[in-house]
Parts: C-alpha cells; sequence; structure tokens
C-alpha cells in the first residue's frame, strides 16, 4: 500500500512495467518532487486505497483486452504496445473476498478457463501475487496451485522463476512474501508465468531481500529481465 511512497525504491530497479497489488488509485499518487512518473498506466480495483496498478516507464502502453470479463476483477488482461514487440500481459492480484471459495488461487484458475482462447496466443505474460503455491493445495479442491501450473503448462506458458533457477513448484529457495514481515515465515507467492518465445529470452530473474524490503512491505518484489 502507499505506493507513492515506496515508488522511489521500486524505481531503483528501472522497471519498463511494474506490477503493484495493494495499490491506491492514481487520483492518490501524488509523487514527491524528482521521482520519475509514470508513462502510462492501468488501475483496477473497487478501494480507491487497495487496488492493481499497472505502470509503464518507458514506450508501453497499455489497453485493456476487449475480453476482459469484471467478475474476475483483479485479473486484468492488458494489451501491451508500443515497445520492440506488442504482447498480452494479465495482471494479477489473487483477491476477491466476496467470491466464497474462490477467494484467492481459485480466483486465478476460473479466469484462466475463461480466457483460454486468449492464452493460446503466443507473447503472453502473467505476473502478480498469485497468493498461492503447491504446498497449500487442496487435492479435493477444483483449481488449485498445482492444477493451474499444469492447465498452463498446457499452453506452453511456465513459471520463469523456476525455469530459470531450476526450481520445484512447493520447493523454492526464495520466499516473495513473509508473513507480518516475520523473516521466519516466509513464503514463495509470487510469479512471472510467460509463453516460450518470451522465456527464451530471460536474462535474469531476481527476487529482493527481506532486509532491504521489510521496511516498505511484507513482499519483496520479484523482477523478471528479458533481452528483447
Amino acid at each position: 500500500m502507499a505506493y507513492r511512497n515506496k515508488a522511489v525504491a521500486i524505481l531503483a530497479g528501472k522497471p519498463d512495467i511494474a506490477i503493484i497489488p495493494e495499490c491506491e488509485h492514481p487520483d492518490k499518487l501524488k509523487f514527491a518532487p524528482g521521482i520519475p512518473l509514470p508513462t502510462d498506466c492501468f488501475w483496477s480495483g473497487v478501494n480507491k486505497n487497495k487496488g492493481l496498478g499497472i505502470f509503464s516507464y518507458g514506450d508501453h502502453r497499455f489497453k485493456l483486452h476487449k475480453s476482459y470479463n469484471p467478475d474476475f476483477r483483479n485479473i486484468v488482461p492488458l494489451v501491451v504496445t508500443g515497445g520492440k514487440i506488442d504482447f498480452t500481459l494479465f495482471a494479477i492480484w489473487a483477491n476477491n473476498p466476496l467470491d466464497k471459495g474462490y477467494e484467492y488461487v481459485g480466483q486465478v484458475w476460473k479466469a484462466l478457463r475463461y480466457y483460454d482462447d486468449l492464452l493460446r496466443s503466443e507473447k503472453t505474460i502473467l505476473a502478480g501475487d498469485f497468493n498461492s503455491n503447491t504446498i497449500w493445495d487442496k487435492p479435493r479442491r477444483e483449481g488449485n496451485h498445482s492444477t493451474i501450473v499444469a492447465l498452463l503448462e498446457t499452453k506452453k506458458i511456465y513459471s520463469s522463476y523456476h525455469l530459470f533457477h531450476k526450481q520445484r513448484q512447493g520447493q523454492e529457495k526464495h520466499n516473495t512474501l513473509f508473513m507480518y514481515r516475520n523473516e521466519d515465515k516466509g513464503y514463495h507467492i509470487d510469479y512471472c508465468f510467460a509463453s516460450l518465445d518470451f522465456l527464451k529470452r530471460i536474462v535474469a530473474v531476481e527476487i529482493g531481500e527481506h532486509k532491504d524490503w521489510s521496511g516498505h512491505s511484507d513482499h519483496t518484489p520479484l523482477s523478471i529481465k528479458f533481452r528483447i
């Protein structure tokens, strides 16, 4: 929350695109003097203090895909243009308390099935806070984390972190969430899944250190660099 006060830390990494869950509405983003302003942004949510923000800090421009379904309000398909290549970006914050039984990972599962045709296209990225991990799978529940990973694999879409660092789902060596900012309560719940045409261009996959980010958030940033 309060991205306006934390942008300087994020922008130190010089992102081209930043996906910020729990982000206030752009009307509330009053950045301090000297902080670069985004060149484009898209925001989704019902609470102006806490939605999903997507920001461009370069040539990329965002347009909501025509197939967008507001039932999955924090899983937003965007057409990204203006860079060296155009692509589809699913910005994700899996959090909808109104959809009982599907509040978190269930939102992703339902959305992926709805957007099945769109996922078949090349040049696709899905990134953000999935609020899920294989360790929390409930085998009898439709749409747990492992079934989402398997579904994406049928579209030749894979986790950039797991591919780059040669990790297995549920056995990650790097955490992206520290419950109550406690270093001993770490989990990996943030992901960037990408189609093969992006994955073959990966240069680096980095996750921020708890000591560097605990003053800002209970999450640490997941940063993916592609050679385009």
